[in-house]
């Protein structure tokens, strides 16, 4: 039988935090522990002590600000841990962290054999779980994919609370910032994934004419990145320049479609350059199409409970527990208002146990293409039977 188990803590102290969520999940056939927490703890005393409090693989990511339970919002300027923790006597969970080395393709594939190797499996998944630093995502995803094909996957990337690199990755006794754990389940039950931006779309839309390297983004319809984004809008330079643009798209990202059109990924732009180009926290391609997107802090809100009640339209039989994973762009440009969007995840669960954690990168699938990465969306995962 399926048990989900949330604790939290904010204890500044880590013994006492670690003990705090440890004590919560010490239930019998007890097999694997998402964490999340604050970088301002000492991380791999915190997760070390959960681990060896519960004897089961213990993996996560640090989270951009806080975490969200049923119980409320838990961070801000207090450190916090979250943990959702799965006891079933029919499941398996085979955990691997890799830090980077070299081809983050074949370091996927490296990733997806010790998953395998760690549950005793030949067989690709039921479904996989997967965190990494926010930078070459997609290669690890194609690395894992390579191996086990295309299976249900969720996730998000490790975040810090100032965009600084101070995030951190841990899985099996490994704790680095660079690089990707995964965790294969098998057995236990069934999960539905619902990945979306959950933005509008508007009529602004152009041809990627050139991209240098994967995520910088050079030129829309032969001019400039900046310069069009700047004209759909209406902004002076300023508004696109540096670090300010990561904050004036918040509400108005780039969205690429899916070739069947199911699914729009998000593209936030992150940082301005002076020769009219932008990086953009994911992969783009030239000759495919940027669509200007938006949404305003209300509708960012309000799409936080109305996702959830779509995934349980959505999940084919009974929701046991929700996984969320909830951009952590999104999640500042809401502000002092993440309280709102804790009331409306808890009315919307009915209940059922969830945590939500705030990333920098989110992953996700639609039935008929393939796993994909996106930012600032919604990634909300439910277990069922």
């Amino acid at each position: 039988m399926f048990r989900p188990i949330v604790a939290t803590s904010t204890d500044t102290d880590v013994k006492k935090a670690a003990a705090e969520v440890a004590s919560a999940a010490k239930v019998s056939d007890l097999k694997a522990v998402f964490a999340y927490c604050s970088c301002d703890y000492d991380v791999k005393a915190l997760i070390s002590a959960i681990g060896d409090e519960l004897k089961v693989p213990v993996f996560g990511n640090t989270s951009f600000t806080g975490v969200i339970t049923a119980d409320g919002y838990f961070g801000g300027d207090d450190p916090f841990v979250g943990i959702l923790a799965f006891a079933d006597a029919d499941m398996t969970v085979g955990v691997a962290a890799l830090e980077k080395d070299g081809c983050s393709i074949a370091r996927g594939k490296e990733l997806a054999d010790a998953c395998l190797n760690a549950a005793g499996k030949t067989q690709a998944p039921d479904y996989f779980y997967m965190a990494a630093s926010p930078a070459e995502e997609e290669f690890y995803l194609r690395g894992i994919t390579e191996v086990i094909g295309r299976v249900p996957f969720f996730g998000g990337s490790a975040a810090d609370n100032s965009i600084e690199g101070k995030w951190l990755l841990y899985a099996d006794g490994k704790f680095f910032a660079d690089g990707c754990i995964a965790a294969f389940f098998y057995g236990g039950p069934k999960m539905c994934n619902l990945f979306t931006g959950a933005y509008r779309e508007t009529d602004d839309f152009g041809i990627i004419t050139k991209v240098d390297g994967n995520r910088r983004l050079v030129e829309i319809d032969g001019v400039p990145a900046a310069d069009k984004y700047m004209e759909w809008r209406g902004l002076d330079r300023d508004a696109v320049s540096g670090g300010n643009l990561l904050v004036t798209t918040i509400t108005s990202p780039l969205g690429v479609k899916d070739r069947l059109g199911r699914l729009t990924a998000i593209r936030h732009p992150m940082n301005g350059n002076e020769d009219g180009s932008f990086d953009v926290g994911a992969n783009l391609a030239e000759k495919t199409v940027v669509i200007r997107m938006e949404a305003t802090v209300d509708e960012l809100i309000d799409s936080t409970g109305n996702t959830l009640k779509e995934l349980i339209k959505k999940t084919p039989g009974k929701p046991l527990a929700f996984h969320l994973v909830h951009c952590g762009g999104r999640r500042a440009g809401i502000g002092d208002r993440i309280d709102e969007v804790a009331k409306q995840l808890k009315e919307a669960a009915g209940g059922v146990p969830f945590i939500t954690e705030f990333t920098f990168g989110e992953y996700g699938f639609e039935q008929d293409d393939c796993n994909t990465t996106g930012g600032l969306m919604l990634s909300f995962t439910a277990f069922y039977e």
